[in-house]
């Protein structure tokens, strides 16, 4: 079956879109995807595949998460996914574990941004929520953004306590990827409640990193984001 979905997803393999996604996703020396390869599958033709392998076997779908190419990772991260999103709670304790156990291989952004709210957040969404906050300790990059991530389920439903005490903690972070993270939840939570982003903006604007803070107030009117770029 790991087989199948592998001999499906090369059907739509290009090397000229691998280099160019080599290239996108920083795989070079001393960057954030060091490493990583690419067959140059595009995300449209991956959901294709998880569509055709929603119901692959548990310990099929961990081999594609372990793979050494990106889309296959990401393959198999979808199908947790799909199947997180329909599935019993006995289920969706079962991936949400997985999930956890696999992460040293969700391991760029888009592996994290495309599955971290729809199962780690999804999972916490009615459970305790600490380990969020060590996962935002992390000296690991992507632990630290699915922290980030993850808060993106709960602010769709109004609730932005977790998001804000993250971005509070990851304020002065030293990396652009968790700026614009921390940027876009902050933002999110202006879509939804203005005054509760001007009022984090108003004490800690001026001592955030400026994509962090470019990232918050995207939405804001011109002269109001100058004012707060200013500062």
């Amino acid at each position: 079956m790991n087989s199948d979905v592998k001999r499906n997803l090369r059907t739509y393999a290009s090397k000229n879109k691998a280099i160019l996604l080599s290239r996108f996703f920083k795989t070079g020396k001393g960057e954030y995807g060091e490493g990583d390869r690419f067959l140059g599958i595009m995300v449209p033709h991956i959901r294709s595949v998880v569509k055709q392998f929603r119901d692959l076997p548990l310990q099929e779908t961990k081999k594609l998460i372990r793979s050494p190419w990106h889309e296959e990772r990401l393959c198999g991260l979808l199908i947790l996914v799909d199947q997180f999103q329909r599935g019993d709670e006995k289920i969706r304790k079962r991936i949400y574990d997985t999930y956890l156990a696999s992460m040293k291989y969700v391991n760029n952004w888009d592996l994290v941004d495309l599955t971290t709210p729809r199962i780690v957040g999804a999972y916490l969404e009615h459970r305790p929520r600490n380990i969020l906050m060590t996962f935002a300790k992390s000296n690991d990059l992507w632990k630290r953004r699915i922290a980030v991530l993850a808060t993106f389920w709960f602010i769709k439903d109004g609730d932005f306590s977790d998001a804000l005490k993250i971005a509070h903690m990851l304020r002065n972070d030293s990396h652009d990827l968790i700026h614009k993270a921390v940027g876009w939840m902050l933002r999110e939570i202006g879509k939804r409640d203005v005054k509760t982003l001007e009022s984090f903006l108003d004490t800690h604007a001026k001592h955030m990193p400026r994509t962090m803070l470019r990232y918050a107030i995207e939405k804001f009117p011109e002269k109001k984001r100058k004012g707060y770029m200013r500062r």
